[in-house]
């Protein structure tokens, strides 16, 4: 369930107990009686009928994929009614689309945000929302264990036009803070982190923001929103690549971005021009798989748990990476801001490169592939994950040992892939 500030957000204000049940459920029209809101559902209820309350066309049970480049109108008026947005209506699927605006009004919910816009992939809405909401002479303050794509940008991208970058020690939380203090624009967190899986104090940093007037985007894409919701903490805006546990199973790529009505707009007008656009199709797999969001995450939040315990036990693994453990050094601020650890956890095998090799060539049921969030078990190292765009000084730099294995937990039992996973570290 959600807060009672999140509740509150629903409806008009009014006062005694009928308005409370007004701000709780929605009045059907026609027949006067109370209807739940689903807003105020669990999340595994949101998962699966947020943005699908009203009926849909021809009575689908299911929602359609409109497969439609544009959209046509019986007369001029009320085309150019809803070109002007003075009407309810569709007229390019790069501006909307009603399939894509049903996941957007999902992971709306499911985070709390006012407004939500969908992309073509978690990098497109990365980028969108950077390219939209700085500009030459503006600063950023971020961390430095962002995924691999994300620090390509504040490396090199960024700096082209202009814009002041500062990448802080993720474990330096001291001095994030104090740089955030000093003034900037916008700041940019992700936690828990890929792939290192180190997590950042969202209250702290996002109450430091807020003091110095800076905005703060979070990426959100490992916790999802049954695991962590950072608008919740005060949050501007949450970031998701959809291609990973939103939609789990491997067969779409999409973005989302949520928050504030005014930022979230501004984005997709940008993303509109641009034509980073989420096209149907993908936009009706996303939901076909947020639908068992809940009960994906639980599964790969124990299954996680499990095999980083079972992990610390063995002589050929290094070290442990995984919030879930109390022996974590920010297990307190993770159980603190989570109400599951994810699905993610990595390990360092020990020895050199090729014991990793080998130990990755032998696993015979997590697949060896370059994403995560999936049904499937999957495995990699981030020269051909996370951080495949650095070189391994950069790698170095960033503090990512080459014998790291990220390890995304799939919905297979545990025991077989712990037989999978003991097997394959006596190759090592």
């Amino acid at each position: 369930m959600f807060s009672e500030h999140e509740k509150s957000r629903v409806g008009d204000s009014a006062d005694g107990r009928e308005a409370s049940i007004v701000r709780m459920w929605g009045m059907v029209e026609g027949f006067g009686e109370p209807s739940m809101n689903i807003a105020d559902c669990g999340r595994g209820t949101v998962s699966v009928r947020a943005g699908e309350e009203q009926p849909l066309s021809l009575r689908a049970a299911q929602v359609p994929i409109y497969q439609s480049a544009a959209f046509a109108y019986p007369d001029f008026e009320s085309w150019q009614d809803a070109a002007l947005g003075t009407a309810a209506g569709d007229i390019y699927s790069r501006i909307s689309n009603p399939t894509v605006a049903v996941l957007e009004e999902k992971i709306r919910v499911l985070e709390g945000g006012e407004k939500a816009a969908a992309f073509a992939s978690g990098m497109a809405a990365i980028s969108n929302a950077l390219y939209a909401l700085l500009r030459p002479g503006d600063r950023i303050v971020s961390i430095t264990d962002n995924y691999g794509g994300t620090s390509k940008i504040f490396l090199e991208f960024l700096p082209r036009i202009g814009v002041k970058v500062e990448l802080v020690r993720t474990s330096d939380a001291d001095a994030l803070n104090e740089s955030i203090a000093r003034g900037c624009r916008l700041v940019y967190l992700e936690t828990p982190t890929n792939p290192t899986l180190k997590i950042v104090d969202l209250t702290r940093a996002i109450t430091t923001a807020k003091s110095a007037g800076a905005l703060t985007l979070v990426d959100n894409t490992f916790a999802t929103p049954i695991n962590q919701r950072p608008l919740s903490l005060g949050a501007d805006l949450v970031v998701h690549s959809a291609t990973k546990f939103l939609g789990g199973h491997d067969d779409a790529m999409g973005g989302l971005l949520v928050g504030r009505c005014n930022l979230v707009s501004n984005v997709q007008h940008f993303r509109d021009i641009n034509g980073a656009c989420l096209s149907a199709f993908s936009a009706y797999l996303l939901l076909r798989g947020m639908k068992t969001l809940e009960l994906r995450i639980a599964r790969q939040n124990a299954t996680a748990l499990a095999m980083a315990s079972m992990l610390c036990e063995q002589t050929s693994v290094e070290e442990v990476y995984y919030p879930g453990l109390k022996r974590h050094p920010n297990h307190a601020i993770a159980a603190r801001q989570m109400s599951g650890f994810g699905g993610v956890l990595s390990f360092c095998i020990k020895g050199d490169f090729e014991a990793t090799k080998r130990f990755l060539n032998a696993l015979r049921l997590a697949q060896r592939a370059a994403s995560l969030g999936s049904i499937n078990t999957l495995a990699g190292v981030p020269r051909t994950t996370s951080h495949v765009e650095c070189t391994v000084e950069e790698r170095a730099a960033l503090g990512i040992p080459e014998t790291l294995v990220r390890y995304s937990c799939g919905i297979e039992n545990f025991e077989d892939l712990e037989a999978d996973v003991l097997g394959a570290l006596k190759h090592t």
